[in-house]
């Protein structure tokens, strides 16, 4: 089948009336910096020959990526006795405002011991410690946690480490593959292969869940996937097309885009697939909808008064609001965790670009210089947005902070890269 992403379903759904996009990880560019950036040093665990990951290399990649820290280079371990008594001047002199020490330790029994302290050097006190006891499996998940412990330390923001994306690779003409990977896109595996076109995949408020649209049955409809079993289910196979799913809050009613009607508009249903019931009433095309984070609206793209714009809907009311004016094109909506800002996708002089608008202030800023965005995500502290776009006529992710400074491209070895979606943080 043709190469399919959600734009471009969107196009072609406009223009028909809905009637009748080998695995490797995602190798990680940072093209941009914070305004003001934080120096750590992040000397290497004691004890890492022993075990199966760097600890201090993926903090390291993971602080560094998010804009808001400056790594120090450190080579090897530092002695025994810096871990009990740091030498804060010393450290000082290197330029490092917090140091991060650490042990591992390969237990008896194939788990693995580490003890991590987060030092103040300018005050010589530990700020932040904690201990973890795991398998090997999960170290890489213990090196995200300390990671967004050191976040949200010294920044007082949610972390974002130890979550997980999900997106789309279409590796060939009829190859596509749904990933599921860590936050940095490392340990990816496939959640489902297809010889048909995968888009618009959203993880369930728990993480346990990823609902997508899928063209296997050569019309789109849409499956609930337990992302631990591989276990599937077909929640959304009416007449005519079935697009766009998105979870409520409390994870237990779906919105859907149905053309089961005629025309295209959104639907509430239960997590089953029953109790269906049309919730927008236009006659333009109504999709892509998005709860807010207290439940009480629902946003979606709609051409009801012409060209596509994003409105919302209270649950309890008939009548929609329009909620974007400074575009002449926005579709793709996704909503903050604190609801107070919408990412979206205007056209901008031909270009498609990931825009943000305060939803309090009505203030819109472009974050991005790329021609073909697509839906944007955020992370699960509302600070980062991952989106696709195009380099080179290749589909690859990128991520992008709130006021544009921070960027990162993020591209496999092969294959198209689209349709990301941002998990919440693992428990």
């Amino acid at each position: 089948m043709f190469n399919l992403n959600r734009r471009t379903f969107l196009a072609t759904a406009a223009a028909t009336g809905f009637a009748s996009s080998a695995m490797a990880q995602l190798r990680i560019e940072i093209t941009g910096v914070g305004a003001n950036q934080m120096p750590i040093a992040i000397p290497q665990f004691q004890g890492t020959h022993n075990a199966p990951v760097d600890i201090a290399a993926v903090v390291t990649a993971d602080l560094e990526r998010s804009g808001a820290f400056r790594a120090l280079k450190v080579m090897g371990e530092v002695p025994a006795e810096d871990l009990t008594q740091p030498r804060g001047q010393f450290w000082q002199t290197m330029g490092a405002t917090v140091l991060v020490l650490g042990t591992v330790t390969n237990l008896s029994d194939s788990r693995f011991d580490v003890h991590y302290r987060l030092f103040d050097t300018m005050k010589n006190e530990v700020i932040d410690e904690k201990k973890f006891m795991v398998p090997a499996a999960d170290l890489r998940l213990t090196a995200h946690r300390i990671a967004d412990s050191i976040y949200e330390k010294m920044l007082a923001e949610g972390g974002i480490f130890a979550s997980r994306i999900a997106y789309v690779v279409q590796k060939a003409q009829n190859a596509y593959e749904l990933i599921v990977a860590d936050s940095d896109g490392e340990n990816p595996h496939v959640a489902l292969r297809s010889s048909q076109p995968i888009i618009s995949p959203v993880w369930s408020p728990n993480g346990m869940l990823l609902s997508y649209v899928s063209f296997e049955a050569m019309k789109p409809v849409i499956y609930l996937h337990d992302v631990r079993s591989g276990e599937r289910r077909l929640i959304a196979n009416f007449k005519g097309n079935n697009s766009a799913p998105a979870f409520s809050p409390d994870g237990q009613t779906m919105a859907v885009a149905l053309s089961v009607g005629g025309g295209t508009h959104i639907y509430l249903m239960n997590l089953n697939g029953t109790n269906v019931r049309r919730f927008t009433n236009s006659q333009g095309i109504d999709t892509e909808p998005v709860f807010s984070p207290d439940g009480r609206y629902v946003y979606f793209t709609s051409d009801r008064g012409g060209s596509p714009q994003i409105y919302r809907q209270a649950l309890d009311s008939r009548t929609a609001e329009r909620v974007t004016y400074s575009s002449e094109y926005a579709i793709s909506p996704a909503l903050s965790p604190r609801g107070d800002k919408l990412a979206f996708v205007s056209r901008v002089n031909g270009a498609f670009r990931v825009t943000l608008l305060d939803l309090n202030t009505g203030t819109q800023l472009i974050l991005t210089d790329t021609a073909k965005d697509e839906s944007p995500t955020f992370a699960p502290n509302g600070q980062i947005l991952v989106y696709a776009t195009e380099e080179r006529g290749v589909g690859v992710l990128a991520t992008v902070s709130l006021d544009g400074r921070v960027r990162t491209r993020l591209s496999g070895q092969s294959g198209d890269i689209r349709e990301p979606t941002w998990g919440p943080l693992l428990k």
